[in-house]
């Protein structure tokens, strides 16, 4: 199973010599997860800063994807996933992002934290604007949203909804109506929640670097029109959406994704797992257009952005890598796109399906091209009876 954060970052040694260095070695990445690696560089996305550091062969320095140091060419550049690695690796720190030492905090972007976590209950949207908070943190609008995004890893109207969707979990886990819950989050209407839903935060980054350490995960295997089927999930959602042709090589594939969590088989459907199963059986065997199951999993920004992107395919319909590239705005994003849908850990759920090449040509898809073929015509099938 392939890594879900941004990528399974085993640097290889690179030998530092007193002599120029020439490009870089491969790191032992996928090609397709160095992709999004390079994407999120060139993007300076600033949620990657740990999980992803890369060198640089012709200066021997190893900075964050946020550094705000030109970008260096492609074939310079070595990926790692610390700064132990970088360095056994002969790169030394960069003297602008500081790579080697922890994010220092920020007063201003703290300030306006502490704001929208005391008054995300507030129900009305409006009362929490970039505004309000700028004069909270003493910092332009413009400024705020910078430095916020670059701290924190969200924009303050994406941290906001955040807070909003795990206050709404808290409150439904204290037995409040769903009603009650909604607006107890701060969401105007119940419209709101569903609206929002794609903001969630995922597992932290921390979590899912130490394997899973202190999760608890439960998961259901069952058959389906395309072989096996294993869904796993935490208390927040669904971690996996996997496709095999036996349960014992699936349950192996989420043991190696999660090590150190605890792992549960699940038998009875009566519980929130089970019902999620079955809006996930229903997408595989073309019944149903989408699962509206909460996902929690780890990704990068620019991950997110290509998954949401999926998410909006209608159903019976299909995508090239191009187009969803231009529809984020990277239109020469396409191979880190690509990246993205093999990286996908909820397939389904978010439908990497229903992306393929350009001609029409179906692509690869990590459960077997002839499963990815299938889904495309039970679905174009569906939407036909649908609209026949």
């Amino acid at each position: 199973m392939l890594a879900v954060g941004y990528y399974d970052l085993v640097a290889k040694e690179l030998e530092m010599k007193k002599a120029p260095m020439k490009a870089a070695e491969r790191t032992g990445m996928a090609s397709m997860d160095e992709a999004v690696a390079w994407e999120s560089v060139l993007q300076r996305d600033a949620s990657a800063d740990d999980r992803l550091l890369y060198g640089v062969t012709t200066t021997g320095v190893y900075c964050r994807p946020s550094c705000p140091s030109r970008r260096p060419k492609r074939n310079n550049v070595a990926f790692f996933s610390s700064a132990e690695a970088a360095e056994r690796a002969g790169f030394r720190a960069c003297q602008r992002c500081r790579p080697n030492r922890a994010k220092s905090s920020n007063g201003p972007v703290q300030r306006a934290r502490d704001y929208i976590d005391r008054h995300v209950g507030d129900f009305a949207d409006a009362r929490i604007t970039l505004e309000v908070l700028s004069e909270r943190a003493g910092l332009s609008p413009y400024h705020l949203q910078r430095k916020f995004k670059e701290l924190v890893g969200l924009t303050p109207a994406q941290y906001i909804r955040a807070r909003k969707s795990e206050r709404l979990k808290d409150e439904l886990k204290r037995g409040e109506t769903v009603s009650r819950a909604t607006f107890g989050a701060g969401y105007g209407s119940s419209s709101r929640v569903y609206g929002d839903s794609d903001a969630r935060l995922g597992m932290t980054p921390a979590t899912y670097r130490r394997g899973g350490a202190g999760m608890e995960i439960g998961y259901f295997t069952t058959r389906t029109s395309l072989g096996t089927l294993l869904v796993a999930a935490t208390d927040r959602g669904v971690c996996a959406v996997t496709l095999g042709d036996d349960a014992k090589s699936l349950e192996a594939a989420l043991e190696q994704e999660y090590p150190a969590a605890t792992r549960t088989r699940v038998t009875g459907s009566s519980s929130s797992l089970g019902v999620w199963v079955e809006q996930i059986v229903a997408v595989v065997d073309g019944e149903s257009a989408r699962a509206e199951t909460p996902i929690d999993v780890q990704a990068s920004a620019f991950q997110w952005k290509v998954w949401r992107e999926l998410q909006k395919i209608p159903f019976g319909e299909t995508r090239t890598y191009t187009e969803i590239a231009e529809a984020i705005g990277s239109p020469r994003a396409a191979r880190a796109v690509a990246s993205a849908c093999a990286t996908n850990p909820v397939s389904v759920v978010i439908p990497c399906h229903r992306v393929v090449r350009r001609g029409g040509g179906l692509g690869g898809y990590r459960w077997g091209i002839e499963r990815k073929r299938r889904l495309v015509e039970k679905e174009q099938s569906a939407r036909e009876r649908g609209t026949s």
